[in-house]
Parts: C-alpha cells; structure tokens; sequence
C-alpha cells in the first residue's frame, strides 16, 4: 500500500507531512515516557522482521496480491508508541533506500500504515482486550481493521488530490483490501504467538527471535514472493492512474534489486539481508537515543 509520489497532488502531500511530523513526535513522547520499554534489541529485531515481511507479496485473487502492513504486530509486541516508531522507520528506509513508496507522499505513507495501521491498529487491539476479548480474536479483529484503516484513507488521499473520485475508488480498494487483511490478520496471529511465547520471551531469545525470523525471510523467502501487483497497484491498473514517472533520486537499492544483478533471486535475497542489517542498527540506534532521553538526569 506504498503510495507513489505521482498518485498524489496538492496540497495533501504537505498537509499529510505535518500530521505525519506531530504524530511521530507524539509517538515518541509516549516511548520516552513508557514504563515498559522493549529493549533496543527487541525494538531493532522487531522493526527489521516488519521490512522483511513486508517483502513477501501472498496472492489474493484475480492476479492481485498483499503483503504484511504489521501495524498491529508490532503494537503488540512492542506497545503502541513503539510499535508506531518501528512502522515509521520501515516505510522511511523502504522510501529512501529501495525507492518503495515516493518521497513526497513519504508522510502520507507514514500515516497510513505507522499512525493508523500501527497507532490505531494497535489502540483498537488494546481496547478489545480491555473489553475482555480473547487475545487471538483481538489480534485477528485488530489485524483486519488495520487494513481496513489505511485502504480507507489512501482512498481519500486520492480522492482529494484529484486523482480518482471516491465513489470509485472507495469500493474498489475495500473490496481488495478486505481480502488482503484476512492475510494480515492471519500473519499477526501466527507470528505474535510464536515470538510472544514464554520461550521466545526468555533471556536473548527476546531479540533472536525475530532477528532469525527477519533474516529468514528476507533472504530465503523474499525471492519467492508474488509477482501479482498489490492492491493498490491493481486499483489503479483497473481505473488508469498507475502511471510512471522518474525518480527524485536513485535509491541505492531501488525495487529491492542490487544494481548489475537484475532481477534475479541472488538480488532480491541480498538487498532483503541488507535491508534487515540496515534495519537492526537503525532500530538499535533510534531506540538507543529513546532509552537515553528517558533516563533520568544525575
């Protein structure tokens, strides 16, 4: 659900930055002050397993695909602040590095997928369990929705930039993304349970767990992943404003490939490793600096 910079126009690519800015500043006001902090590790680890899942495109139906958002993965095994900082920090790298969303509408995909899918996501997921739903009908319910949140407002987004009226896109991206979130909700689930287990939460498993998971799947798994377009993409196959356009720059990594390997299952499987490296330490780094401002002044 990566939008690219020549879907939108006007004034909501600026608009949406701010908000994007307030709600990140926001986030990590609420890290700073969190009682239960992960550690700078589990933060990296989980952060990088988000990039790599969302590497592996599962088909959907009529030659679409999806792929893993994580809003609400993340949101449960890190706490809602620091679930929106990882998701944040994922669709910047996926922007800056491997040209993976524009860098203009950079905001706006950080609302879509770090505020709502994560920050609301994970709002909703906390919210059912306070209700006293089962943690793994939340997980399933709070997953869906998550979709459901962002494919809503990336419609808007269109709508208001004037690329596509909202009563047809509206439908469109719903319909697909219904589908789409039962695949996120199902992921959510799989892997909460699995790296949230008592045994994967002891001692250093906290971190290598999902460490092992991200470096699984974004180098042995990623070369296998759908080549059907996303939901999106398809939506805008199907109503003509997919269109394309020269970058702003050149991502060092662009489409997830490394440059003089093409298209080839080696490419993909280094830039998904190098990727998930870059992952570790910007995430080390970035919840490093969280845990400092929140320690206390002797």
């Amino acid at each position: 659900m990566h939008i690219p910079n020549e879907m939108l126009n006007g004034s909501i690519c600026p608009v949406s930055a701010a908000v994007a800015v307030a709600g990140i500043v926001l986030a990590a006001r609420f890290a700073i002050r969190s009682v239960n902090k992960p550690g700078a590790l589990r933060f990296a680890a989980v952060a990088a397993l988000i990039f790599a899942g969302q590497m592996i495109n599962f088909p959907v139906q009529d030659g679409t695909s999806g792929h893993l958002l994580g809003g609400v993965l993340a949101s449960a095994m890190l706490g809602v602040p620091f679930g929106v900082l990882a998701l944040a920090l994922v669709v910047a790298v996926q922007s800056l590095v491997f040209a993976d969303g524009g860098l203009l509408v950079l905001g706006v995909n950080v609302f879509n997928m770090a505020l709502l899918g994560a920050g609301a996501g994970g709002l909703l997921h906390a919210f059912l369990l306070k209700r006293g739903m089962g943690r793994n009908l939340s997980l399933l319910l709070a997953g869906w929705a998550s979709i459901m949140l962002a494919a809503t407002a990336c419609s808007v987004e269109l709508a208001l930039s004037g690329t596509i009226t909202a009563g047809k896109v509206l439908p469109a991206m719903l319909g697909v993304h219904a589908l789409i979130g039962i695949g996120e909700a199902l992921i959510t689930l799989l892997l909460v349970n699995a790296l949230n287990s008592k045994r994967a939460m002891s001692g250093s498993w906290q971190f290598a767990a999902p460490c092992l998971a991200a470096l699984l799947i974004g180098t042995m798994l990623s070369p296998f992943a759908s080549g059907y377009p996303d939901g999106l993409e398809w939506v805008a196959h199907q109503y003509g404003f997919l269109k394309e356009s020269a970058p702003l720059f050149v991502a060092p990594l662009a489409d997830y490939a490394v440059p003089g390997l093409g298209d080839s299952a080696i490419s993909t499987a280094l830039a998904g490793l190098a990727g998930v490296l870059l992952m570790l330490g910007a995430g080390s780094l970035l919840a490093g600096l969280l845990r400092a401002r929140s320690a206390p002044v002797l």
